[in-house]
């Protein structure tokens, strides 16, 4: 995980003047493994923008597909959805996801997305600091090209555990 500290002078001047402006199409896409399925699509973070606050990106849950119960012990994050309709369930609370909703995810805070559309794919915007999120999607994703069919569901890597834990996720299920 890209690790953050008191913003300084020096990252001030980095991005001092700086603009990054992504295409949907550009960047970085990860076809994401079972029970995700989807895609994770990261466009703003440190190697692109010069600043090492955050990371911003999307992802595509698939219909009838989910994100597992995670927490972030040292990661703040935002969710907000972009499209589709399904629920986050958060600390145990469930609350429905429709474009718009937004959450705000502290430190430690149990949360899961679940996309319950048989049809219809549930993205959701987030953004993570500090960064770090975007480095997961690629350790336990496949490289994808938009516009390409999605593969056959696969397995997460079988050291994930060991891979989020390294990432800063805690209490995955």
């Amino acid at each position: 995980m890209s690790q953050m500290t008191n913003p300084t002078a020096s990252d001030a001047d980095r991005v001092r003047g700086r603009a990054v402006v992504m295409q949907p199409e550009d960047g970085p896409s990860y076809w994401q493994p079972v029970p995700a399925n989807g895609h994770a699509d990261p466009k703003l973070y440190p190697a692109r923008t010069g600043f090492a606050g955050h990371a911003m990106g999307f992802q595509t849950i698939a219909p009838g597909s989910r994100v597992r119960e995670h927490s972030h012990g040292d990661q703040v994050e935002l969710q907000i959805c972009f499209r589709g309709r399904g629920r986050a369930v958060v600390d145990g609370v469930s609350h429905p996801l429709v474009p718009g909703t937004s959450c705000f995810l502290g430190y430690d805070v149990k949360h899961e997305l679940i996309n319950e559309s048989p049809d219809e794919d549930l993205v959701m915007l987030w953004v993570i600091t500090p960064p770090g999120l975007e480095d997961f999607f690629q350790a336990i994703g496949r490289p994808r090209q938009p516009g390409a069919p999605a593969p056959a569901p696969f397995e997460r890597p079988t050291d994930v555990i060991a891979i989020e834990r390294r990432m800063g996720m805690n209490d995955t299920k």
